[in-house]
């Protein structure tokens, strides 16, 4: 009897190996989507915080507030660097690509508020309000490692909120504090916070 031929299966098995692969692809990103960022550098944070001290004990004697912004950018300038080379030393230490999802997490959040920062630090001194300045600086870096911690280890956030506090009291307090306050906040609490995170959390 006549009838429609039977339908030959083309279609091959699938590649049980290529299957496997694209699993394992998929649980290490959403790993690593889920982690937090480790590479917050504790050792770089001590040395930051030690040439914040150098750098108010300097800003303390200039005879100008246009020379006294100088030595904080100049510190602002080579705080970043000092940061981000201990912060991709340690990353590579442990094999961590820096800008995977919570390294890239960390870093949109802590940039806008730092960005804010260098908007007002501009709009400051084109007006002379120099005065405010240190109080700025420490809420908007507040504000940064504030934000980017919620992405990092719980030391993190807890750091930002303290420099949070440090920027209220700088606008609270006497002008001719502002340079002992940017000690104690950029000096002294990035040496206790960096000693911490490097014991912890490995350097």
């Amino acid at each position: 009897m006549a009838g429609a031929p039977l339908r030959r299966e083309s279609s091959r098995p699938p590649d049980l190996s290529e299957r496997a692969m694209d699993n394992l692809r998929f649980i290490r990103e959403t790993m690593e989507g889920a982690g937090s960022f480790t590479a917050v550098p504790g050792w770089g944070g001590v040395a930051m915080g030690a040439s914040a001290l150098a750098a108010a004990a300097l800003a303390a004697i200039q005879p100008t507030p246009a020379m006294w912004l100088r030595v904080w950018l100049a510190e602002a300038v080579l705080g970043a660097v000092i940061g981000a080379v201990t912060m991709w030393r340690k990353a590579d230490r442990a094999q961590t690509p820096l800008l995977a999802a919570p390294g890239r997490k960390f870093v949109l959040a802590y940039v806008p508020p730092i960005f804010v920062g260098a908007v007002l630090t501009a709009a400051l001194w084109q007006a002379g309000q120099y005065a405010l300045m240190p109080a700025v600086w420490l809420l908007c870096y507040g504000a940064g490692v504030l934000t980017g911690g919620a992405h990092s280890v719980r030391v993190v956030p807890v750091m930002g909120l303290c420099f949070l506090a440090a920027g209220v009291l700088a606008l609270l307090a006497p002008p001719a504090w502002g340079d002992a306050i940017l000690a104690g906040g950029f000096g002294l609490m990035h040496i206790v916070f960096g000693v911490h995170i490097a014991r912890r959390y490995g350097g």
